[in-house]
């Protein structure tokens, strides 16, 4: 750095090596307006618009806009546009919403987005279902498949108490009833009706006459279940909690006690019939 460029600018005072020191230039004047301008800016921003966090909730600002408000109404502005093709699906028969192209359609545009939005969590986004939450691909339906069943069942939930009209079974803990050895025997037995190896065959006629007597009210003498009960099939190899020996012993021994929320207080009509005929026509609705 010259003398000269020092006493005409001067220096920061910070200098490295022995010769090599910093300038003390000026920001140009432009860039200091248009610091000055964003301060100002700022402060207003905080004023006329939703800003400083308070205990419960920003300050409002002057202008009262709101996030919120706004996704509301453009939610509005769309079921005020669907409100015609909504209004046509309630009023059309369960059974007759496949026939109807163009409504077939929405219904399952529709209940695809209630489907991944409420369902899935339990049943996958998939519908593959996962230990405990049935696979809704399958043709395997506790309380029936059909589009009518499947309506009433994502309208009032199973085992719930939300709705009155919930569907409701309950399976008897046979470890307060039944022997130790006598579960064993009819554990053999279901594994064996199933199509499956039973884990000590010497068993599976012993408990034939356990099931007979204590099960097949509910499951029925073949094992093939009885869904005005939502009892199910034990003749199938289809399991909601497993099928292997010891998961099944602890069903049998425990019993279990699944819940489904009613979705007719958090959805319309209309949501519920699309959904409803969005899962009847994944493949597994009867």
């Amino acid at each position: 750095m010259s003398d000269q460029n020092k006493d005409q600018v001067g220096t920061t005072g910070h200098k490295w090596d022995e010769d090599l020191e910093e300038y003390n230039n000026p920001l140009p004047k432009w860039w200091v307006w248009v610091f000055y301008i964003t301060i100002i800016w700022g402060i207003g921003y905080t004023i006329a618009y939703p800003a400083w966090p308070m205990i419960e909730r920003a300050t409002p600002g002057l202008l009262g806009y709101s996030s919120r408000a706004e996704v509301a109404a453009d939610i509005a502005a769309v079921d005020a546009a669907n409100a015609p093709i909504n209004a046509r699906l309630e009023a059309t028969e369960l059974t007759e919403i496949e026939a109807d192209a163009d409504l077939n359609t929405y219904a399952n545009n529709a209940g695809r987005a209630v489907f991944q939005t409420f369902c899935a969590q339990c049943h996958g986004s998939g519908a593959q279902g996962a230990k405990g939450y049935p696979n809704l691909l399958d043709d395997d339906w506790l309380w029936g498949g059909d589009i009518a069943a499947i309506h009433e069942t994502v309208s009032y939930g199973i085992r719930n108490d939300q709705s009155d009209m919930a569907r409701y079974s309950e399976m008897p803990a046979f470890g307060e009833i039944l022997e130790e050895d006598e579960i064993d025997q009819v554990v053999n037995y279901v594994l064996a009706l199933s199509g499956q190896a039973p884990n000590d065959a010497t068993l599976v006629d012993a408990g034939e006459e356990v099931y007979l007597s204590s099960c097949a009210a509910c499951h029925a003498d073949d094992g093939s279940g009885d869904t005005d009960q939502g009892a199910p099939n034990l003749a199938d190899a289809i399991w909601l909690y497993g099928g292997d020996y010891d998961t099944v012993k602890a069903t049998v021994t425990n019993s279990r006690y699944g819940v489904m929320p009613a979705w007719d207080t958090r959805l319309s009509e209309a949501e519920i019939r699309a959904v409803a005929a969005y899962v009847h026509q994944l493949g597994g609705g009867q």
